[in-house]
């Protein structure tokens, strides 16, 4: 039979559950849930992190090698037919690998008709990669090249999510270790007699006896409200 502390503990997880899900988005949280329910937080912080470091790999090139760039600080470009290439195909690689988490958030938000924050990141990169492909193969008389742009804003949206679910983690720890600290049992005074029963089995004006240095079970059971102590 769960304890009192059990009972809290747990109503706090799904708390932190759910913060988790608002982060990586309804849709990756479901299609991960089973992939990394042993790894909880710290799986999901490693997922970031990975994407993250990968991704401002890639970003570098992509912003060196952008025309709209290499203009802004006045540098010129290699000549050669594959320079004009590396920022939208690195770019596009940045956008399905390092924009996955938003994208597939995005759709989860949608389908539960709770638009967030990965829709709107969503939306933001969904735009400049679709117009960075439309000047870059000249449709439409675009000149919206945005492949620098782009590869940043997932960068730092990366950064920021794994340092949000680092945050998690560590709030998830420091709860199970306090949840280890509170008692699982209390001792009742029934007359002269005292009798240890589980926190769950204390009711409303029940008498415990708590020792120097011990807890008060009736504050940590969340459904007994108010118990004497002595």
């Amino acid at each position: 039979m769960a304890t009192a502390p059990t009972h809290r503990h747990a109503a706090a997880q799904r708390h932190m559950e759910h913060l988790e899900a608002q982060q990586l988005g309804h849709g990756h949280h479901e299609h991960h849930g089973h992939e990394h329910h042993g790894q909880g937080h710290s799986g999901h912080a490693a997922d970031f992190r990975r994407r993250f470091l990968i991704s401002a790999v890639l970003a570098l090139p992509v912003v060196v090698f952008s025309t709209m760039f290499s203009e802004l600080l006045g540098y010129p470009l290699p000549s050669g037919p594959w320079v004009p290439w590396i920022s939208p195909l690195l770019g596009t690689v940045i956008f399905f690998y390092g924009g996955a988490p938003f994208l597939t958030g995005a759709w989860g938000e949608i389908k539960q008709r709770q638009p967030g924050m990965m829709l709107l990141i969503s939306l933001a990169i969904a735009v400049a990669f679709v117009a960075s492909w439309a000047t870059t193969l000249r449709l439409g008389g675009f000149n919206l090249d945005f492949w620098w742009e782009l590869a940043l804003l997932i960068v730092i949206m990366l950064f920021g999510h794994w340092l949000e679910m680092r945050a998690l983690g560590a709030a998830s720890s420091a709860l199970d270790a306090l949840a280890a600290l509170l008692p699982d049992s209390a001792e009742r005074l029934r007359g002269a007699e005292t009798e240890t029963v589980n926190l769950d089995e204390l009711v409303v004006d029940d008498v415990v006896l708590v020792r120097s240095g011990g807890q008060d079970p009736g504050r940590r059971n969340h459904s007994v409200g108010h118990c004497g102590c002595r």
